[in-house]
């Protein structure tokens, strides 16, 4: 019974009306994940357009800033490893665009991503690192402690009670229903 209700009894609209009261946002971790795609793409758009290279790079890592601070606690971890792949799908998307006519147009993503990746390499570093400073300041270990703990219990190679798997019917009379097959006749 500790949930929080609102007015109409529901915990959804409870929340809700938090957050339209001036609560602080708490983004799931694919929300994060979208903000920094979103600022990614945006920002290395206007790079390319205004001809501002640090645009990209510096954009980028606002959006990991934005999303490590308005990620919930809860999944902190989800946010801290997907820098990296974001950065390449934002880079990608922004390159794809910026080349969409231009001629040859694997040639010009081809070169456009090694390029670009080439170029604000730093950048995605100094998100990443963003990132996991800002979400370990925010709880980041207890969501790593919980995982451990989740993976304690969880043993892949234990040993069974029943050691091997194969099976052998002995019953009486099971043998005599065979019948010994040619390796020509196997269905």
């Amino acid at each position: 019974m500790g949930r929080e209700r609102g007015a109409s009894g529901s915990p959804r609209r409870a929340r809700a009306a938090a957050a339209s009261a001036g609560g602080p946002i708490a983004l799931t971790g694919r929300g994060g994940i979208v903000v920094m795609f979103v600022v990614g793409v945006v920002c290395g758009l206007l790079s390319r357009w205004l001809g501002v290279p640090l645009l990209a790079g510096g954009g980028f890592a606002v959006g990991c800033a934005l999303a490590a601070f308005a990620t919930r606690p809860a999944d902190l971890l989800t946010l801290v490893v997907s820098p990296p792949l974001v950065f390449f799908g934002a880079t990608v998307l922004v390159v794809f665009a910026d080349t969409v006519g231009d001629g040859s147009l694997l040639r010009g993503v081809t070169v456009g991503v090694l390029t670009a990746l080439a170029a604000t390499a730093p950048w995605l570093f100094f998100g990443t690192v963003l990132v996991v400073v800002i979400c370990l300041a925010r709880g980041l270990r207890t969501n790593i402690r919980d995982l451990r703990e989740k993976l304690a219990g969880f043993r892949l190679f234990e040993k069974e009670e029943n050691e091997n798997p194969v099976r052998w019917d002995e019953s009486p009379g099971a043998g005599q229903d065979r019948r010994r097959l040619h390796h020509g006749d196997v269905d």
